[in-house]
């Protein structure tokens, strides 16, 4: 033994393991999604590759960490209380519903537990496009207490996505007003616009208005949105084979202004 230990930790949702000194310092880590191992000196190398053995599968990069990119430097100066980026999806419902469950017995469910479901299946479809080359953030906080359900990022552009619960309801849209079942239709596509000009006021660039419809039987359009693209929550992924519109780097230096909750504090 060489009197190393491998700690492994979280780090914006993905898994590092620190290779530390009885002291508690660390010496190096292995990233296993980018499958490198940075060494922060070169004295313990060989220790450190031994220390990481049992956890190593397949060929890996040795060498000392990549000099940060200016959208990693940005997102690192970020205090943690202002860091939007591990926001969950719904996270805004999951604290309300924390701090006020509500009735254990009630004849309804409550709208919140829905309206989280909805939020959160959305989430789950966006997150998955974050293989090819997309960022999207969550239940980002608006003053006045309203907030962007979803913000996808990505080569096609940016997304303000709306989500609305539909669960086996047929959906009736007529801009502006949008109807569930029986419901009386509410006119929901103009907060979906102005969620999305707000958005695009903040971070100084078109952000386009999506309304996502999560698990409707149908959906009828007698007067077509204007400007606001609707998809099911089953459709999302389609967002990533629109044209490209940004570079990696814009993609990234976006990210890093939506992730700052100051970003969205003058709008």
């Amino acid at each position: 033994m060489n009197g190393l230990r491998v700690i492994p930790t979280w780090r914006h949702g993905q898994e590092r393991l620190y290779v530390c000194l009885t002291d508690g310092r660390n010496i190096a880590w292995y990233d296993r999604e980018a499958a490198r191992i940075n060494l922060i000196g070169e004295n313990r190398r060989e220790d450190v590759l031994e220390a990481l053995g049992p956890f190593i599968s397949g060929p890996v990069t040795v060498g000392p960490p990549p000099v940060p990119t200016p959208a990693e430097m940005a997102r690192l100066s970020l205090h943690p209380d202002d860091d939007l980026a591990p926001n969950r999806p719904g996270e805004a419902l999951l604290i309300d519903l924390d701090r006020d469950p509500g009735p254990a017995h009630r004849l309804r469910a409550d709208p919140r537990r829905r309206a989280l479901a909805a939020e959160q299946t959305v989430g789950v479809a966006l997150d998955r496009l974050d293989g090819v080359g997309w960022h999207t953030l969550h239940s980002l906080p608006l003053p006045g207490g309203d907030r962007v359900h979803h913000l996808a990022i990505g080569p096609a552009g940016l997304f303000a996505v709306h989500t609305l619960y539909a669960h086996k309801q047929r959906v009736r849209i007529s801009d502006p007003l949008v109807g569930l079942g029986r419901r009386d239709p509410q006119p929901l596509l103009r907060r979906v616009r102005a969620d999305a000009d707000r958005a695009s006021y903040a971070l100084t660039a078109e952000v386009r208005p999506v309304l996502a419809l999560v698990g409707p039987m149908g959906v009828s359009v007698s007067v077509p949105p204007r400007e606001v693209r609707v998809l099911t929550d089953t459709d999302l992924t389609d967002l990533a084979r629109l044209g490209g519109v940004l570079k990696p780097a814009d993609v990234e230096a976006l990210h890093a202004m939506a992730r700052d909750r100051g970003t969205w504090a003058r709008v």
